[in-house]
């Protein structure tokens, strides 16, 4: 990151005081909804009406996107969430449950527009090249944020009662509202024709050498399955983040808030040193599916060992390896949907944000159903059990799409990462210059036969030659072997399994 630095990461920050605000108001609005309702049933209620206004968003988010520029959705959804929690604070203490599920709507659906306009505006940003590093910055601030949300939610409710932690909530989306409308980043691309960008992300013309790829909706096969192992993730996710006030209890029956801070925090580390790691990784050629699919399984293998009665120090081991891979795997499904065309970004994103929420929902319900009957550790290890089942499969998908295409080139690149010459009908280098000694075919440019000053295959030959007369034919010089096709077309090199920016 260059120019851009400075603003971008004073944008992360202010997201992070604004992810701050809402980790603690999950808390803190869960208490408050017992508290209006009554009964564990309108707990319930309320969170799901949560969940099912994000998933809504979800779906109209890609079109917002589209019609206004994505920093005027994440003011206008920063400033409505503010109203929202202000409206709380100050009926904090005489609250109808009309109010209270007003507010949960446009909290609900205000973070999902808010997340999918800031994920597709970061390679517009930073630039394509240094997506990967700035989704790093952004988990992990998303991360420290989560912990002291957390951790402050606590005493903040014992010291100023449901309507200061409203309040706080309402000051920090103020703060990110405040931030983008100050520093004005530039989120959205310059419009584009159909022969640029939007035709070179396509990448599924056969006429180019190229297989014809599985496309649904416009999009590719494998970011499709990539969009459905993130939903069965969030479905698994449910279960351990259900599951672990009940491990905490049976560990610390005198402190479980300690021992949920411990185990969050060590995730936070994890995920703080999968971004150190991603940073430093300049090339790759398994980066994209396969490498999102290989976290997800070691994801979920960490999150059921967390659950086997682990001593104290091995628990805190497998949290943070646990946060690396959870990390891992939100920097290169990220990255990877970031690499789209700008205009299809939205739509990838909310479609996303839909199987995120659907499957947190879907889970959080299944999980505390299943935890009535089951113990823990059977109900985590079933549920991440079918993460990892997803995660084959998708291994298997695009191993079997990798090894009928190109060596190396992972499936749905939006810009392959080399183009060998069979792909733009030129033949190799080495077999479109005759070597001294050969007959040379006639062309029609009377050149010298071999031996008349005519240069050797080892020497530096210039670009063109410039004492030929002109035959109507294209002679200019190929581009040097590996130079990328199109990189000079669009600014970047964008493939999609490499991640740059390191």
């Amino acid at each position: 990151m260059t120019g851009v630095e400075w603003r971008f990461r004073a944008v992360v920050v202010a997201h992070a005081v604004s992810a701050y605000g809402t980790y603690l108001n999950l808390i803190a609005l869960s208490l408050f909804s017992f508290e209006v309702t009554g009964t564990a049933l309108g707990v319930g209620v309320v969170m799901a009406v949560r969940l099912l206004s994000g998933v809504t968003a979800g779906l109209a988010a890609g079109a917002l996107t589209a019609r206004f520029t994505r920093r005027t959705v994440m003011v206008v959804t920063d400033l409505a969430q503010t109203l929202a929690m202000v409206v709380l604070a100050l009926r904090a203490s005489d609250t109808p449950l009309w109010v209270l599920l007003g507010a949960v709507v446009v909290l609900g659906a205000g973070n999902t527009f808010f997340n999918v306009a800031l994920r597709s505006a970061v390679p517009v940003m930073v630039g394509q090249d240094d997506r990967a590093r700035a989704n790093g910055v952004l988990v992990t601030a998303r991360s420290v944020a989560t912990v002291l949300g957390f951790a402050s939610a606590a005493p903040v409710i014992a010291l100023g009662g449901f309507g200061v932690a409203f309040a706080v909530n309402a000051a920090s989306f103020a703060v990110s509202a405040a931030a983008v409308l100050v520093l004005r980043p530039r989120t959205d691309d310059e419009p584009c024709d159909e022969s640029g960008e939007e035709r070179a992300g396509a990448g599924s013309s056969p006429a180019g050498g190229k297989r014809p790829r599985l496309r649904v909706a416009g999009l590719a096969g494998a970011l499709l399955g990539m969009i459905a192992l993130r939903g069965l993730d969030a479905l698994a996710s449910a279960s351990h983040n259900v599951a672990l006030p009940l491990a905490a209890h049976a560990a610390e029956p005198s402190e479980p808030a300690v021992f949920m801070t411990r185990f969050w925090s060590a995730w936070a580390v994890g995920t703080l040193l999968a971004h150190q790691v991603l940073k430093r990784r300049s090339h790759g050629a398994s980066w994209g599916e396969r490498a999102f699919a290989v976290g997800t399984c070691a994801m979920s293998f960490c999150f059921v060992a967390a659950f086997t009665g682990l001593p104290a120090p091995v628990l805190m081991a497998a949290a943070v390896a646990a946060g690396f891979a959870d990390g891992w795997t939100e920097i290169v499904y990220t990255s990877r949907l970031q690499a789209a065309p700008d205009r299809q970004r939205g739509r990838l994103f909310g479609l996303s944000a839909t199987a995120e929420q659907s499957g947190f929902a879907l889970g959080t319900m299944a999980a505390a159903a299943a935890l009535e009957v089951l113990p823990a550790l059977t109900v985590v290890g079933a549920f991440h059990g079918a993460a990892v089942c997803g995660a084959l499969a998708l291994l298997l998908f695009t191993g079997g799409r990798r090894g009928a295409g190109r060596p190396g080139q992972a499936d749905g690149d939006t810009h392959s990462h080399s183009h060998s010459h069979a792909d733009d009908g030129r033949p190799p280098i080495s077999e479109s210059r005759p070597s001294a000694g050969e007959d040379h075919p006639s062309t029609g440019d009377n050149r010298p036969p071999t031996g008349e000053n005519h240069p050797s295959l080892g020497e530096n030959r210039p670009p063109t030659d410039h004492n030929r007369p002109p035959t109507g034919e294209d002679h200019s010089h190929p581009p040097p072997a590996g130079e990328e096709k199109g990189e000079h077309a669009h600014g970047t090199s964008t493939g999609a399994s490499q991640l740059p920016g390191s």
